[in-house]
């Protein structure tokens, strides 16, 4: 079969083989540890590096394989593997490719946990870690080194949103061989290409936008030819798997993927654009708004957008945050995101040491779920009206 031409299509089909299965529609759960053998010289032959799942369960099942064949799809590279977590993706990532010795760069707004991996992990392993500008483009060069190893981009910036020029950053990364490493959960694989950006590894916290209903946790890294096998090597060299359960969900995810990503991204487009009238309001954080410093870089590089973005308010007391918090009613206050319900989050002051964060007033980070729009308006105007009392 010729593969899909659109994206709506290849959610659909791909990791899909129903005549392996029995006819069955969707790719089985299998669980298991044990792999048997039928005489020795089976056992023999299944032992090469490229086919260690026949092995052991850990390598992988059907299962496994189903989802990571679509993913990688999906993102346009050579491989991918999942991972536990989106975390651990991330983590993982990063220790494939690094020894004592080496530099690593990271985008100054990058997802905490991965900051806080950086910092604290492996500089205890001899790898010197380093932060730059999300803004810098080209003016990275001054900070690469002949031992950089990894450049760690995150675009849209954890919790705020700062674009980056991915094309120009890979092709000075690539001036000293260093790897392109992106968490490109934002985006997801619909709506951003890393591969085509000259990213090497491209990482997902599929916990998020591929499961899409808040009812697993999961991360996956697909990688080209050239970090392939020293990724696919680390992973099995520390163990990592998921289980059965969690990937038959992410698969069950990946079908209805695209029409739900229309909605998150219609849903929050407009919320924001309705927040950024709002007198409380001091900035509102979203790629895709036409007044947003990185708009352009977006409307470039991007195909669309998610529910994901932030908003900044006029400095408030905590009685008034807290009024805010305590009206809302369709917006629950919790961690993650991605799933079909809408969340409010406050955040703690973004850590900067390349670029100073220069807001006083408190950041939010909303998640505009599938409800509907009208409704999550009415709702935030409400929760921000009801902070006037008490300024």
């Amino acid at each position: 079969m010729n593969p899909p031409s659109h994206l709506e299509t290849l959610l659909v089909h791909a990791g899909r083989d129903p005549v392996s299965h029995g006819g069955m529609v969707n790719t089985p759960v299998f669980r298991g540890s044990t792999i048997l053998s039928h005489n020795l010289a089976e056992w023999e032959s299944r032992k090469t590096p490229e086919n260690p799942m026949a092995s052991y369960g850990r390598f992988g099942t059907p299962t496994t394989k189903a989802f990571e064949t679509a993913i990688a799809q999906l993102e346009g590279g050579y491989r991918a593997i999942v991972f536990p977590s989106g975390l651990s993706a991330c983590t993982h990532s990063l220790m494939s490719m690094v020894c004592a010795g080496d530099h690593v760069l990271l985008s100054d707004s990058v997802y905490g946990p991965t900051r806080s991996f950086a910092t604290q992990v492996l500089t205890r392993f001899g790898v010197s870690v380093e932060f730059f500008d999300p803004l810098a483009g080209a003016e990275i060069r001054h900070q690469l080194r002949p031992n950089t190893r990894v450049v760690f981009v995150e675009s849209p910036g954890s919790a705020t949103f700062e674009v980056q020029d991915i094309p120009t950053i890979t092709a000075e990364a690539h001036r000293v061989d260093a790897i392109v490493m992106m968490d490109n959960t934002w985006a997801s694989p619909l709506y951003f290409k890393p591969f085509e950006h000259g990213v090497d590894i491209s990482i997902q916290a599929a916990t998020k936008y591929i499961v899409g209903h808040s009812d697993a946790l999961l991360g996956t890294a697909t990688a080209n030819e050239r970090a392939w096998p020293l990724l696919q090597k680390a992973a099995h060299d520390f163990g990592q798997t998921a289980g059965p359960d969690d990937i038959y969900l992410a698969l069950r995810g990946l079908r209805s993927m695209s029409v739900r990503l229309r909605q998150h991204w219609a849903n929050g487009l407009a919320l924001a654009e309705h927040l950024q009238r709002h007198p409380l309001v001091s900035q509102v954080l979203h790629p895709a708004l036409p007044t947003d410093p990185g708009h352009a870089l977006w409307k470039r590089d991007f195909s669309g957008a998610c529910g994901l973005f932030a908003m900044v308010l006029q400095p408030v007391g905590q009685q008034a945050l807290h009024a805010f918090f305590t009206h809302l009613e369709l917006f629950g206050i919790g961690l993650s995101w991605g799933g079909y319900e809408s969340l409010a989050l406050p955040m703690d002051r973004p850590t900067r040491t390349a670029r100073p964060w220069m807001h006083e007033g408190p950041l939010i980070r909303i998640h505009a779920g599938l409800e509907s729009c009208d409704d999550l308006v009415r709702d935030m105007q409400g929760a921000l009206d009801s902070m006037q009392r008490y300024l």
